[in-house]
Parts: structure tokens; sequence; C-alpha cells
């Protein structure tokens, strides 16, 4: 894929989405691997883990808590694309079902 169309492909997809294909667009445009822009992120004073990293361009989950959030805005200028262009991706924040978030189930009655 040449620079032109990769810059192509990461322009239409900061339009249109899907947020985590456009992540991995900018990511592979810019050519730096997870790791340097985690490294990079932690010099701005903004900790991320490799796995979240990771997480996000796979889709496997999304920034939606403030501090991810504020992450996600220093990560949009490590990748050198427009400012709100990932964040406007997200959409409104997704409705939580399960973990801490989730209410107890009844006990099961035991048939007899």
């Amino acid at each position: 894929m040449t620079v032109r169309t990769e810059s192509r492909e990461v322009r239409v997809l900061l339009e249109s989405g899907p947020f985590a294909a456009a992540l991995r667009a900018a990511i592979r445009a810019r050519g730096l691997g997870l790791e340097r822009i985690r490294f990079r992120l932690l010099d701005r004073g903004v900790p991320v883990s490799l796995a979240t990293l990771s997480y996000w361009q796979s889709g496997r989950c999304r920034p939606e808590r403030p501090e991810s959030l504020a992450a996600l805005t220093e990560l949009e200028d490590v990748l050198e694309v427009p400012p709100g262009s990932l964040t406007r991706l997200l959409g409104p924040p997704r409705r939580r079902t399960s973990g801490a978030f989730a209410a107890p189930r009844p006990p099961r009655s035991r048939p007899r």
C-alpha cells in the first residue's frame, strides 16, 4: 500500500469509522508500534497499557472512562490525526451490563 493510499484510507475511516478500524489505520499510517506509542503517551504523563491499546485497535473495548478519553486526546496528537477525529467516532457511552454494574442474580431454586 502506498503512502497516498494509506492517508486516503485514514481520512475515510476518520470520517466514517468504525473507531477500531480508524485507529488501526492511523497507527499503520504513522508507522509506530504499540510499544512506541505507549512510551510516547507515557512521556506526556499519560500511562496506557499495551493491552489497552491493543484492545482499542482490535475493537474488543473502547475508551469510555474520563482518563481513557484524556489518553485518546493525547493519542490523536501522537498519531498526528486531527484533534477530536477519533474521539468523535466513539459516539455515546455504551451501557454496561456485566461486572460491578450488573444487578445481582437471584439464587436459583433447586427442583425437588
